[in-house]
């Protein structure tokens, strides 16, 4: 999936950026409104976030003049204005969603998901092993016998790390680092809280998956019959 980030503030567009490469997103940023027009013109993009207060072109001109170009790219706005006005005007002129700062990245993440399931040609993968499957779009972890169970922003990501890479182990830093990234401010047990919490979650749907630990070394994501 391709994505323009357009955000003037350098280090939240920077921090946006590493956050969705870690999603499976292609990403480009930019930081004025001009190079966002000339940019989301010039390539394809599956979305675009677009802040409102930008310098050379605001925002919502910059939606307007792609709207009126014919581009139907589904647009995220973000802005610290959270005025009624504002989400009006925004709305009005093409954008698929408002979200005002500060926000959660998983929010966002939630909601850009949202906006990109409206589009017929979207197909998120859906991740399997074992008698399991993750879904991107609804965030289920699904058991083969029929049960599933809604897991929260943060374990859906621990849970795709490791099922992307079953059988292999990876200490509570990686995955730290993988998830949170080593600017959170979160401390290294609340990697011990998710795993507990995910293991409680394949327990409930009757999974044959687990999370085993490695003492010393980290988790594996393991089916008893492997």
């Amino acid at each position: 999936m391709r994505l323009l980030i357009a955000e003037d503030e350098t280090d939240l567009a920077e921090a946006l950026a590493a956050f969705f490469e870690k999603n499976r997103f292609t990403v480009d940023t930019v930081n004025d409104g001009l190079s966002a027009y000339e940019y989301a013109g010039a390539d394809d993009y599956d979305a675009i976030i677009l802040d409102v207060m930008m310098p050379k072109m605001d925002g919502i001109e910059v939606l307007r003049r792609i709207r009126a170009d014919g581009n139907k790219t589904p647009v995220m706005m973000l802005t610290a204005k959270a005025e009624k006005n504002d989400r009006i005007t925004g709305f009005d002129t093409g954008a698929d969603d408002y979200l005002p700062k500060p926000f959660d990245t998983d929010e966002l993440l939630s909601r850009l998901r949202a906006i990109l399931r409206r589009r017929e040609e979207y197909k998120p993968p859906v991740l399997s092993y074992a008698d399991i499957t993750l879904n991107p779009v609804s965030d289920m972890l699904q058991c083969s016998a029929g049960k599933s169970v809604r897991l929260s922003g943060r374990e859906f990501q621990v849970m795709e790390l490791l099922l992307r890479a079953p059988n292999t182990v990876f200490s509570a830093e990686k995955i730290m680092e993988r998830v949170w990234g080593w600017d959170s401010e979160s401390e290294i047990n609340v990697v011990w809280v998710h795993i507990s919490n995910l293991r409680k979650k394949l327990k409930s749907i009757g999974s044959s998956v687990t999370i085993h630990a490695n003492r010393g070394l980290g988790y594996i994501l393991e089916a008893e019959n492997d």
